[in-house]
């Protein structure tokens, strides 16, 4: 299958902590991420589409047309927002990158099949983290 990848960022704050669990097992589980006050990150998200290339245009789908559906789906909801109280979809969530992933892919999986087929959402977190959801 011939893919295409659109990478979008995006900077927000977040705080992982379960609000059931004690300080201490949330400082257990998630360190310094846990803290109160929250931290940020300036995210990397990356959508990863495929499907048949149309022969008079060379594409899979516009591109333009996917940033649209990314801004409109996730990026403008998220962006400079606390992931944690500022974000409807993402409420009763911890936002790991491995949760910000399925559920970026939640969102965005409809819009796009009308053109093309989602075929992977990668958000990274920091230099270091990244997570990626695809479906089997």
């Amino acid at each position: 299958m011939l893919t295409v990848t659109r990478r979008a960022t995006f900077a927000a704050a977040h705080r992982l902590y379960r609000p059931a669990w004690d300080a201490a097992r949330n400082d257990a589980v998630f360190g310094r991420c846990a803290n109160p006050g929250g931290h940020g990150h300036n995210y990397v998200v990356e959508v990863t589409i495929g499907g048949e290339l149309d022969p008079e245009t060379g594409m899979i789908a516009d591109l333009k047309w996917v940033k649209e559906v990314m801004d409109r789906y996730v990026i403008d909801l998220v962006d400079h927002r606390n992931l944690n109280t500022d974000v409807p979809f993402l409420e009763g969530v911890v936002p790991t990158a491995e949760n910000l992933a399925r559920v970026f892919w939640d969102r965005l999986v409809g819009p796009i099949s009308e053109q093309a087929q989602l075929v992977r959402v990668k958000v990274q977190e920091t230099e270091n983290n990244a997570a990626s959801y695809e479906e089997s």
